[in-house]
């Protein structure tokens, strides 16, 4: 469902004309969906109503408080990667009990964090990491309640920087391992095993992947048990794809997904975890730019937009694709013309397109980067003194401002001259 349509040649959010935004907020500025929000993640809830599972939001997506306070009051919890987003969950108001915490690099401050705040349950990823985790515990009084998760060395037949169950990935214990970190976990006396962890990769378009890699979960769980663990939690990850392009090749909905993992770890009685984030966000948000000049080369034409890859670093990082619409398309005969898409920045990167097709612009007018809700305003930075853009929320025909644009002298008195100067 796609609450960005167009109105007599108008892109409209929801029941709000996105013009009357721009005119209000200035650009460029990202714009949210909170009935796109809520649809996505409702999908993904009733997709697995049929088993007792819980779904965790991936923060890393998009963490703004009006996002995650949103996706709260849904019954969302909350997936988290840094003692940052962690406090970030619990000022929208999760409990402690519906947070997981995921990472390669969890410090001893970020763990006495979540357990001095609550936390279901730590996904760790290492040796050191189980025995630092069970030393923290320890001194705070406290037993914490672990996953392991385990790297089955499973192409996700995704982009290379979004691939994290290779063996060549910096992610979770080998599985060949796993039967002996599971019995040196269970020696730690600041730690209870309460499940297995898995997760592949993000962007996936293919169900295969995760086929593979939950028959080897299903395989582990078995062995585990026989071992002695209770195992009684899979955190089966996320990383469900979304369309960026107009293109056929759509990914699994989240009825396919769900019944995949019916199909092959359904019959274990433990309760399902999962962590969506892109899925979720993706679509429900886009990047607002002006035209500021359109400027003929040599052998092509420049569409300079006052958006940049400090705004959206997707394109630059990636080479990811977003669709490029124009805010008002024309109401008569359209003329087509080519454009590389660039922002201001001093790059040759800073490039959102390249021979891109779009109707004829001008000066002045709006475009809108489709699908940027996902590492959009998460990743963006102050890269050449440009302040971080304003995000906005839209819900029916209201429109709010949730994270302003800071001015000049907001984002340069954060500076602090020596001393000695």
């Amino acid at each position: 469902m796609d609450h960005f349509t167009y109105r007599d040649g108008i892109m409209y959010a929801e029941d709000v004309p996105i013009p009357e935004i721009a005119t209000s907020v200035g650009t460029p500025f990202y714009l949210y969906s909170s009935a796109a929000l809520l649809h996505q993640f409702k999908l993904f809830d009733a997709a697995l109503a049929s088993m007792d599972h819980q779904v965790f939001y991936a923060m890393k997506a998009a963490s703004n408080q009006a996002i995650l306070t949103l996706l709260a009051d849904a019954g969302a919890g909350m997936d988290v990667v840094s003692g940052g987003e962690y406090a970030r969950a619990r000022r929208a108001g999760v409990p402690g009990e519906l947070i997981v915490f995921s990472g390669v690099g969890k410090t001893r401050a970020e763990m006495e964090i979540a357990l001095s705040g609550g936390i279901r349950q730590f996904n760790v990823e290492s040796e050191p990491e189980m025995q630092l985790l069970s030393e923290v515990a320890m001194k705070m009084g406290q037993v914490a309640p672990v996953t392991i998760r385990i790297n089955p060395n499973v192409d996700a037949k995704t982009h290379s920087k979004i691939s994290t169950g290779k063996k060549e990935d910096k992610f979770g214990i080998p599985i060949l391992r796993a039967r002996e970190v599971f019995a040196m976990a269970a020696d730690l006396p600041g730690l209870k095993v309460v499940g297995i962890d898995v997760h592949i990769g993000s962007q996936l378009t293919e169900l295969e992947p995760y086929g593979l890699a939950y028959e080897m979960v299903a395989e582990l769980t078995k062995v585990l048990r026989a071992d002695g663990h209770e195992i009684t939690r899979l955190d089966l990850g996320g990383g469900l794809g979304i369309t960026y392009k107009n293109i056929n090749d759509t990914p699994p909905t989240p009825e396919e997904y769900a019944a995949l993992v019916c199909e092959k770890v359904g019959h274990l009685g433990c309760q399902i975890e999962i962590e969506p984030g892109r899925f979720i966000v993706g679509n429900a948000g886009i990047l607002v730019s002006e035209v500021i000049y359109v400027k003929s080369g040599e052998d092509r034409n420049f569409l300079i937009v006052d958006g940049a890859m400090n705004d959206l670093i997707r394109p630059a990082m990636y080479g990811a694709y977003h669709e490029i619409v124009p805010v008002e398309q024309p109401l008569d005969q359209i003329n087509y013309e080519n454009y590389d898409v660039v922002g201001p920045v001093c790059e040759s990167g800073d490039t959102f397109a390249k021979g891109r097709a779009l109707p004829s612009m001008l000066a002045g007018d709006l475009v809108a980067f489709r699908s940027a809700g996902a590492y959009g305003a998460v990743m963006a930075s102050e890269y050449n003194s440009r302040p971080l853009v304003p995000e906005v929320m839209v819900s029916g025909d209201q429109f709010s401002v949730i994270r302003e644009r800071p001015s000049l002298d907001e984002m340069i008195n954060r500076d602090i001259l020596p001393k000695w100067h």
